[in-house]
């Protein structure tokens, strides 16, 4: 904008040099041509006024004579000069005669031999700057004898307009001088808005939206600051409830747990969640602006986009992908529509249904060992019950036995229907915990004594941990307590004949683990991820001649977590199995 300043100025100062060198100029020839005027008038009446006093021919035609008469009636500053017809100089007021040359070519002289005043202006040898001579006829009666011409030196007038050109040019440059601080200021006043607007407009393409044009002037430059401003306001509400709606939307997708994506309609991925990445196991950075068939790494999901992009239709599939780890997905395909109605994209949700199937799965298989498990009780108790009734009561020993079975089997069935009420209770966390200090060698100790005269059928090596330096733990008795003798029960079930069972306390900071280490048959690897599910069994056959219900470290489990523990098992198969129960031991600990 200061080259526009800049460019403002000189053509102001350009227009006013203009008009005072064309009035300078006019004025210059005005004066000019009003000296000239009159220097033309003052040479004639003198030239006429001589030449009626020489016109006679005792004067004209006397030197002497001639000469005084001019003398008389001449002005000094005039040069005066009588010629005869023929062009010799007769007199000349400034210079001998002798030493002039016939001026019979002068214009002014033969303009007067024709009996009309000649002027003419021009440099004289003579004098040596410009004259102006005026000349007229010299007449006796009808007959021209001669001329007189008047001259008088232009050096005067020549002065003066030199002169009146200095002043002008001197004025001109002041008017220069003075006109550039007023002009720059009048420029700057025309400008400033100008440069101002434009500062905003700016700032605007630069998403300033705050700036404002700081001009309350009435003019129309005030009227396009005032819609400057009111389009600034505009665009600053509407930025905002833009951002302000971006903000939403990404704060909604950053925090789904779907994932979502969008797929232009050249077939590039334009936009992803967080969600996206932890599904794909690939960066938002690495995935945007690629092909999908290339970022998906998932020919089946690409195929279903393809089909959504080429169709425009609207639908659900579920979708298995093997990257980064195996995953169900239930994805929906929406076309992405703009507001001219055209399909511009796709949008792809996926929901990750992977643990939904697991947990399906384990519904599944839970009804199926739920059904089995009490099946075999029932068959039993059902079958025992026949025998009788069909006279097997007669025989004493043979109802004994029976009836020993049938109260085996009930109590099963017993402890079977009551280890479900439990873990019902303790997955919903309806068992209300009584927190208080226990001291864990003698709670071991105690619950060892359960499970003693197993411990002693079977021949097992148990080994307890030292009562010194007795470990405190903050916690519920009660579900410490069945979480050991459940461990404990697991231990000795799984053990064989003259095997070993090793229980530790260790306090570690705020930290109380609890290990249970046996000798017995082991866990497969691949079996260890599932062992605390309910009813999941590694011997299936062996776990039911154990007597278990297939329930206890599924209620272990639940039970460490409630109580903000943590449990972990190491297992080599064919040479036992370690628990590591991992509790808190501070008083933090609430229910």
């Amino acid at each position: 904008m200061t080259r526009f300043r800049i460019k403002l100025t000189m053509t102001i100062l350009g227009l006013i040099s203009l008009v005072l060198l064309l009035m300078g100029t006019y004025f210059a020839k005005v004066l000019e041509r009003s000296y000239l005027q009159t220097l033309h008038e003052l040479l004639s009446r003198e030239s006429k006024l001589v030449s009626q006093v020489v016109r006679f021919p005792e004067v004209f035609s006397d030197e002497k004579t001639l000469a005084d008469r001019v003398r008389q009636v001449a002005p000094e500053e005039v040069r005066l000069t009588i010629i005869d017809r023929t062009g010799q100089v007769l007199y000349d007021n400034s210079t001998h005669k002798e030493r002039m040359e016939n001026h019979a070519d002068r214009p002014e002289f033969i303009a007067a031999l024709h009996g009309d005043i000649g002027i003419s202006r021009r440099y004289s040898e003579t004098m040596g700057y410009d004259m102006m001579y005026v000349a007229v006829p010299v007449e006796q009666g009808n007959k021209i004898i001669g001329a007189v011409r008047s001259s008088m030196s232009m050096k005067d007038i020549t002065d003066t307009v030199h002169n009146m050109w200095y002043s002008l040019l001197t004025g001109l440059l002041v008017t220069l001088v003075v006109g550039s601080i007023v002009v720059s200021r009048i420029s700057y006043s025309i400008i400033r808005p100008i440069e101002e607007i434009t500062r905003v407009a700016r700032n605007i393409t630069q998403r300033h939206y705050e700036s404002r044009v700081r001009i309350k002037a009435k003019d129309e430059i005030g009227q396009l600051a005032g819609a400057i401003n009111f389009m600034a306001s505009s665009l600053e509400q509407q930025m905002y409830e833009i951002s302000e709606n971006q903000q939403r939307l990404t704060g909604v997708l950053t925090n789904m747990t779907s994932g979502v994506i969008f797929i232009s309609e050249q077939r590039r991925i334009m936009l992803v969640n967080p969600a996206v990445e932890k599904l794909l196991g690939t960066s938002g950075h690495e995935l945007v602006g690629r092909l999908h068939i290339e970022a998906s790494k998932n020919f089946g999901l690409s195929q279903y986009i393809d089909r959504c992009l080429d169709t425009g239709e609207k639908f659900r599939q579920e979708v298995h992908i093997y990257y980064p780890q195996e995953r169900i997905l239930d994805v929906s395909f929406a076309p992405y529509i703009n507001f001219k109605g055209e399909a511009k994209g796709v949008v792809v949700v996926l929901h990750d249904i992977t643990e939904i199937r697991r947990l399906e799965k384990m519904r599944s298989e839970f009804v199926a060992n739920v059904s089995h498990e009490l099946r075999t009780p029932i068959t039993s108790i059902k079958g025992f019950t026949e025998t009788l009734l069909d006279g097997a009561m007669q025989d004493e020993e043979t109802c004994r036995n029976f009836l020993q079975i049938i109260y085996d089997e009930s109590e099963r069935l017993y402890r079977m229907i009551r280890d479900i009420l439990d873990l019902s209770k303790i997955e919903q966390k309806r068992i209300h915990l009584q927190m208080a200090p226990v001291h864990v060698q003698e709670l071991i100790a105690s619950t060892a004594a359960i499970v003693q005269e197993q411990v002693n059928r079977k021949q097992l090596s148990l080994t307890l941990p030292d009562p010194e330096p007795a470990v405190w733990l903050t916690t519920d008795k009660d579900c410490l307590q069945q979480i050991v003798l459940n461990l404990l029960a697991n231990a000795v079930a799984y053990t064989p004949e003259g095997g070993s069972i090793a229980l530790r306390v260790k306090q570690d900071g705020a930290q109380v683990q609890i290990q249970v280490e046996d000798t017995g048959i082991g866990i497969p690897e691949q079996d260890i991820p599932r062992i605390f599910e309910r009813f999941y069994r590694v011997d299936k056959a062996r776990s039911r001649d154990s007597g278990g219900t297939g329930l206890g470290l599924a209620i272990v489990k639940h039970l460490v977590e409630n109580l903000h523990g943590q449990i972990g098992v190491e297992s080599v198969e064919g040479e036992g199995t370690t628990f590591t129960v991992t509790l808190p031991s501070g008083e933090h600990v609430t229910s």
